[in-house]
């Protein structure tokens, strides 16, 4: 074990790309540890490129030819005289193959056991876990069933609606609710048709489908002692196609002592698989329940409003665990956090939305984090995740805190590309959000449409804005000779016109 003010590693690759890669460096220099920075074709420019201490080209810019490729990272490992790996989230974070490697190449992981990431990562098996460790479980089969006339049986047991889900892999795929008899059977040829192109894994397990549900999720780092600390709970309810889009900490439906047995919950589970580093035990609450859902054995996306309540540096305790060293315990929390993810895509499909970004502005002030790859110039590719930005803003209140993050997104610019911007603002002006008693089919309650006298005139002012801002058009084009005021006169019009469109839609 390193002393605890040597770094404990002398060198980090990360394994990853992006606002990921930028914000374990930043831990990792605070730390002294150096950083290596890894890369494919589409991103010899990206901004982890540059600020890394050193950089490895792993391949093209498919995800397959480049950051899936374990043989290139450990490679990349071995070339830069990296002793240790933070894999972010996705890519390679919950590869049980990749952690194995690791460990067999002298190099440390900086997450579970390949053991652990395995029993997790596979819901049947995980749902098994759960039972022994009296963690609640929603009602359902704890394994695959392929008998048709045995999968109506239980369906009909269980009581609908039901869900069906893939045993491995994420993201919402495989899933498909079933609200009478009549449709389960196509239901799980459809999920198992799915699951099998995602993950190459065809089994779905049945479960009961939890009415007006909350995906709330508790985070937990563990040690190599034995020593599990949960840092609370986030709310994660707002999302769109089973992708979450804003987070709060904390939950205002947990009670104290909901809170206390829910975090006890995940350390148990936590224990029960020998975990070490960070993670997060999601659950589903409903009427006064909670109901355990998935592991997620990496840091999530969502952990800087942990960080931000609990003045506690995750990716550190990372770093630490794996030299050896004990968890921190929890420091008491403060205020309420939110975080809003900015994605590149259409707010009104969801599609994403490609190509050059031209114009940025990042918001600041007091209680506003922006966790961020954005840099003008940069290329969005159909490549990777549609994820710019995290936007975190905390304060002493809830109350406070939505309107803090409404003030920083309004004062948010990216020009090039749609963005999801338009569909947060919303959310946080509905009265549903504000009031906190809302579940997952949030998004889907709020009224997207402005009343009708002022449809023509916010798509109209919204247009405007959008145009000048993606075409950059010189202000100055209009008044030859005018000089910069008129330019600034323009631009402020810019502003105003776009502000108003934001406002009515």
């Amino acid at each position: 074990m390193t002393d605890r003010n040597e770094p404990p590693f002398k060198r980090v690759l990360i394994a990853n790309r992006g606002e990921i890669a930028l914000r374990v460096m930043r831990t990792a220099r605070e730390m002294g540890i150096e950083t290596v920075a890894v890369y494919s074709d589409a991103d010899r420019s990206a901004l982890h490129v540059r600020r890394a201490d050193r950089a490895v080209h792993i391949g093209g810019s498919a995800p397959s030819e480049s950051y899936l490729r374990a043989d290139k990272i450990l490679e990349a490992c071995k070339q830069s005289g990296a002793d240790c790996v933070h894999p972010g989230y996705g890519f390679l974070s919950e590869n049980a193959g990749f952690s194995e490697a690791c460990a067999a190449a002298g190099i440390t992981f900086l997450g579970p056991s390949a053991e652990a990431i395995r029993l997790m990562g596979d819901k049947v098996a995980a749902r098994r876990v759960a039972a022994e460790a009296d963690v609640p479980l929603v009602p359902g089969l704890k394994d695959d069933v392929k008998d048709d006339a045995v999968l109506l049986q239980k369906a009909e047991e269980i009581g609908y609606p039901v869900m069906l889900k893939a045993a491995a892999g994420g993201g919402g795929k495989g899933i498909r609710i079933v609200h009478e008899p009549k449709n389960l059977l196509q239901a799980a040829e459809l999920a198992r048709n799915e699951a099998r192109s995602s993950f190459g894994d065809d089994r779905v397990y049945l479960e009961k489908f939890v009415t007006k549900p909350r995906h709330v999720e508790v985070q937990i780092v563990a040690d190599q002692h034995g020593k599990v600390t949960a840092f609370g709970e986030r709310e994660c309810s707002v999302q769109r196609r089973h992708q979450k889009l804003v987070e709060e900490s904390p939950c205002v439906a947990v009670t104290p002592d909901l809170r206390a047995r829910m975090e006890d919950a995940a350390c148990r589970l936590a224990r029960a698989v020998n975990y070490v580093g960070a993670g997060t035990v999601e659950f589903l609450y409903s009427e006064g329940e909670f109901y355990f859902l998935e592991m997620n054995t990496r840091l999530q996306v969502e952990h800087p409003i942990t960080e931000e309540r609990f003045g506690v540096d995750l990716v550190r305790e990372m770093f630490r665990v794996a030299a050896g060293h004990p968890v921190c315990d929890a420091p008491e929390p403060r205020g309420h956090s939110i975080e809003v993810r900015i994605n590149a895509e259409d707010p009104d499909t969801y599609f994403p939305s490609l190509g050059t970004i031209r114009r940025m502005n990042s918001p600041g002030g007091p209680g506003v984090r922006m966790d961020s790859c954005l840099f003008r110039g940069m290329e969005v590719t159909p490549y990777y995740d549609s994820m710019l930005a995290k936007l975190v803003v905390h304060a002493d209140d809830r109350s406070t805190a939505i309107q803090r993050m409404i003030r920083a997104l309004q004062e948010m610019r990216v020009v090039g590309v749609a963005t999801s911007i338009p569909v947060a603002l919303r959310t946080l002006h509905s009265e549903l959000f504000r009031s906190g008693d809302y579940d997952t089919s949030i998004l889907e309650k709020i009224d997207r449409s402005p009343p009708g006298e002022l449809v023509d005139v916010a798509m109209l002012a919204a247009a405007l804005g959008k145009y000048l801002r993606t075409e950059e058009v010189d202000a100055s084009s209009g008044a030859a000779g005018a000089g910069q005021g008129a330019n600034v006169s323009m631009w402020k019009l810019v502003d105003r016109v776009e502000r108003l469109g934001r406002r009515i839609l």
